[in-house]
């Protein structure tokens, strides 16, 4: 009896489908993988993203605790890349048939080489290929996009570059939202007050290393007569030549402000009940710098 048992359940076992834990709709089937470092350690905050065979995305996200990622899309035929901070992407072809399990097994992703850090010396940020901009919420609903125009930095890379620093200058009045109204509001007292502080200004002398292409800058930001700690979370883009053969470096960093820390409380309407922006304010740096001299 225990034979016939274990013959049945051998039987099930089978006919059973791989996917048979799994509900995949008709004509679809499941793409997986696991993706691991050198040293065979999940890679967790790795990325994932499945296109066709035009190009067009189909789906994408990250890897669960193991590293890891189940999907189902249509049966055919699909490209896969996988990519994560510090390492090489990974790209492969892969065709999932209809109620089938198409799996890569274990990726192995290689440690990328850091890109060349700029020589020692003054760097001068480009404002033609610069730009610092930001987002804040209006009236707790839409969001606003804005930039400043009018900018100057010079960054000094030292021998060692932790021991850098950097000096930025924002014109105030420069401020555009594309809206004249209201870029005059935000030029008032109201706001950035340009009259009395025209100037905005960041002065840092601690660039960390946070591995990979990764840097936080923290410094000195004085804007609206007050002085703060800011910390922009960078991320070094490398070098590259420009139009004339120029060696350029590149980054883009961010960072968020509250307002009220720098005492931008919009009184006029904040007496009248009118939250006009949101507490804190994103602001984007995409930057380009050439070398002095």
């Amino acid at each position: 009896m225990i034979g016939r048992w274990l013959g049945s359940r051998t039987n099930r076992t089978q006919r059973t489908s791989p996917l048979a834990a799994l509900r995949t709709p008709p004509s679809a089937g499941v793409l997986s993988c696991r993706v691991l470092d050198p040293v065979n350690e999940p890679v967790t905050h790795a990325e994932f993203a499945v296109t066709d065979t035009t190009g067009r995305k189909v789906v994408g996200g990250g890897m669960d605790p193991f590293g890891s990622f189940v999907t189902t899309v249509p049966a055919g035929e699909y490209r896969l890349a996988v990519s994560a901070e510090g390492y090489t992407p990974y790209r492969a072809t892969a065709v999932v048939g209809e109620n089938a399990l198409a799996s890569l097994g274990d990726v192995t992703l290689q440690v990328a080489r850091p890109p060349e850090l700029p020589s020692p010396g003054d760097w001068e940020i480009e404002p033609t290929h610069s730009s610092i901009a930001f987002t804040a919420r209006h009236i707790g609903l839409a969001r606003i996009h804005g930039r400043f125009n009018s900018f100057a930095g010079v960054i000094r890379i030292a021998d060692q570059v932790d021991h850098s620093a950097m000096h930025v200058v924002i014109d105030a009045a420069s401020i555009d939202t594309n809206v004249r109204m209201r870029d005059d509001h935000l030029r008032s007292e109201d706001f950035l007050d340009v009259q009395r502080f025209p100037v905005l200004e960041f002065y840092s002398d601690r660039f960390v290393h946070k591995g990979g292409n990764r840097w936080a800058i923290t410094g000195a930001l004085s804007l609206h007569g007050v002085t703060r700690t800011v910390t922009l979370d960078t991320e070094y883009l490398g070098l590259g030549n420009g139009m004339e053969g120029e060696v350029r470096a590149a980054c883009r960093a961010t960072t968020e402000l509250r307002r009220d820390d720098f005492t931008v409380s919009w009184q006029t309407m904040l007496a009248r009940g009118i939250a006009v922006v949101g507490p804190s304010i994103r602001v984007d740096l995409d930057v380009q710098a050439v070398r002095k001299g």
